[in-house]
């Protein structure tokens, strides 16, 4: 596995990071981490590599874009000094073209999307021992739907990214659509963002797959 003993892992987000973690850091017993995927990670961690005494803190915000990242990077992430840190952003970037199509501050277009993801990357690659870029989703398997369709371009940004700055890359849109050829979206998550315990575990799942992790420790 590529984590080693003693690293400390930096999760990034929004809601389906934050998940109701603690403030003003998230980490710790409890609901410390939260109800999501990350406290998932940590619980298959602590159980399957005890020995490496992984150190998890999660600062996903609700309701953040990747500008709001932007904002908040060096208390939430710098300040921090993780040696691994983890990205998953763009659902709301997408999400308010659509649910707030009038109001169009709160819109985060493709430019701006890609430029300050590059931005955080280059700025952060040097200071930690390796990143995973995680894509958004929508957990609608029409690839037709329109908020569908912006959501898998913004995922190709995450991609190219990735490839640009050589981080780790979590494809979770492909992870979750295999759920999604057996499974209605609504089972999962009522509003096609919010997912429920299983789609938190394939969230989980593809993450730790990216860092090689095995369940024979």
């Amino acid at each position: 596995m590529k984590l080693a003993h003693g690293d400390k892992l930096v999760m990034i987000g929004d809601s389906i990071t934050d998940c109701g973690r603690g403030r003003p850091i998230g980490e710790g017993l409890g609901d410390g981490l939260g109800r999501g995927y990350v406290s998932l990670v940590d619980g298959l961690l602590q159980t399957v590599y005890p020995q490496t005494a992984v150190r998890i803190v999660n600062v996903g915000t609700s309701g953040n874009t990747v500008r709001d990242l932007n904002a908040r990077w060096q208390t939430d992430v710098l300040d921090l000094k993780p040696d691994w840190l983890s990205v998953m952003i763009g659902t709301n970037d997408v999400w308010r073209q659509y649910d707030q199509p009038y109001i169009k501050e709160s819109h985060v277009y493709a430019d701006e999307y890609e430029t300050t993801l590059d931005a955080l990357v280059e700025k952060t690659k040097k200071t930690v021992k390796g990143i995973v870029l995680m894509t958004p989703f929508y957990l609608e398997p029409n690839k037709g739907d329109a908020m569908r369709a912006t959501m898998d371009a913004y995922g190709a940004i995450v991609k190219r990214t990735a490839e640009k700055h050589g981080t780790l890359f979590v494809d979770t849109q492909a992870a979750f659509d295999k759920v999604l050829a057996h499974i209605y979206p609504a089972t999962i998550a009522w509003d096609r963002v919010h997912p429920s315990t299983g789609g938190h575990l394939t969230l989980a799942k593809a993450f730790l797959d990216a860092l090689d992790f095995s369940w024979n420790g």
